[in-house]
């Protein structure tokens, strides 16, 4: 499922709107992740503090009612895509850092982490140690 144009619009309308609830200030002290839960059955994409407090939502048309098995991949790849080009935004929130934005599901289950910001280092999905173990194999491999 390839994100439409109205699909990748309404997911930063709806990013700007989750920066809005933390404007940049000088004495940052509120510690919080933001997690993004969307629902496959009516489309919805709805932002949350980590005391569940809804910081905004939206309904985005695409996915509203998707049957598709891959749903959740799909949507975190948009998600960080937009992410990563509004990473001027997303990068200066008034949160104490690290900060992260995390994939839930409708049930509040964990589905992927999208993005960490954390001063000098900004990590963008994905999987941190994939290929560690095999990496260390081959490098004790070639060591002696």
């Amino acid at each position: 499922m390839k994100a439409s144009e109205q699909t990748l619009q309404q997911v930063e309308r709806f990013i700007r709107k989750t920066a809005q609830k933390f404007p940049l200030v000088d004495d940052v002290s509120m510690m919080t992740d933001i997690h993004v839960r969307v629902s496959q059955d009516s489309g919805e994409l709805l932002s949350f503090d980590d005391d569940d407090q809804e910081l905004t939502r939206c309904v985005v048309e695409q996915w509203i009612d998707n049957k598709d098995e891959q749903f959740y991949d799909h949507v975190a790849q948009t998600l960080r895509s937009v992410l990563k080009r509004m990473s001027s935004t997303v990068d200066n929130l008034g949160i104490m850092k690290p900060y992260s934005f995390v994939l839930e599901d409708d049930e509040r289950n964990s589905i992927a982490e999208l993005y960490v910001a954390d001063d000098d280092t900004i990590i963008i999905g994905g999987d941190l140690m994939e290929g560690l173990e095999e990496d260390l194999d081959d490098f004790f491999k070639h060591l002696f």
